[in-house]
């Protein structure tokens, strides 16, 4: 075997949650052009398709899924779904997620932080569970967790820390799985990404300006990441070139965390 052909996803079918846009649609697009059958999920229809529409365009064998993880019963209902009309299921990717508060700890209502939790946490774990666990029988998977360089480094503009705690706990979460799992040839492994200019962040970036270059000058390569950057990394933890690598957190942040 070539070690191009350890990249190689012919044959393979592809989950990827938040898909329809930023990394998450980056990374199907990576896996897409692998040669795996591509599956995204999103909560906003119209984006969903027009993403749907652009793999398919690139000649990526792609279908969509519309859902809001963010409901642990939504979840459930995905499941069931996907194993019983989109199986067997290669790869899982748990990517969607996000922050969408910014309030002081002292003043966070609790169904705030628990909807954070939900959609960062519970939801991983309700896909891991029921869409990993089916890959056991058959004796191969690759599930790939998108936490946060904020899993390790609580950021200073942020408030609330629900997030932190969210994306902490996945990556905790991440490594026992893999522990427990890699009997069965399965590897779990977490991306952490750190700034990259994806459409939050470029709404934030709207509404406050200076932020771009606040945080571009924290970097030590000096900028934000752009969306297709996270690509080759996930085809490698979508591949059979990364088969000795589980539990693993993989930081791709410019070299934020060093400064």
């Amino acid at each position: 075997m070539s070690i191009f052909d350890r990249f190689n996803l012919a044959g393979r079918r592809a989950l990827i949650t938040g898909g329809s846009r930023g990394l998450g649609l980056e990374m199907a697009r990576a896996l897409g052009e692998a040669g795996a059958e591509i599956i995204i999920a999103g909560s906003n229809p119209e984006r969903l398709e027009a993403a749907g529409d652009e793999l398919r365009l690139g000649g990526i064998q792609a279908s969509t899924i519309e859902i809001d993880l963010g409901q642990p019963e939504e979840a459930e209902r995905f499941c069931d779904l996907v194993l019983n009309q989109h199986g067997p299921i290669d790869i899982l990717i748990n990517n969607v997620g996000g922050r969408r508060i910014n309030t002081p700890t002292e003043q966070l209502p609790l169904e705030d932080w628990q909807r954070i939790i939900d959609l960062n946490l519970t939801q991983a774990f309700i896909l891991t569970k029921r869409i990993g666990g089916a890959m056991i029988p058959r004796g191969w998977g690759r599930i790939i967790n998108i936490a946060s360089i904020n899993a390790l480094w609580p950021g200073k503009a942020m408030r609330g820390r629900s997030y932190e705690t969210a994306k902490g706990a996945l990556t905790m979460f991440t490594k026992a799985v893999a522990a427990d799992w890699a009997v069965h040839g399965i590897t779990v492994n977490a991306i952490a990404p750190g700034p990259f200019l994806t459409d939050a962040n470029k709404r934030w970036i709207g509404e406050r300006p200076e932020f771009e270059d606040e945080v571009a000058t924290s970097i030590p390569m000096g900028r934000w990441g752009s969306p297709e950057e996270i690509g080759p990394l996930a085809l490698y933890l979508a591949s059979d070139a990364s088969s000795y690598m589980t539990g693993s957190v993989l930081v791709l942040d410019g070299g934020k965390l060093l400064w």
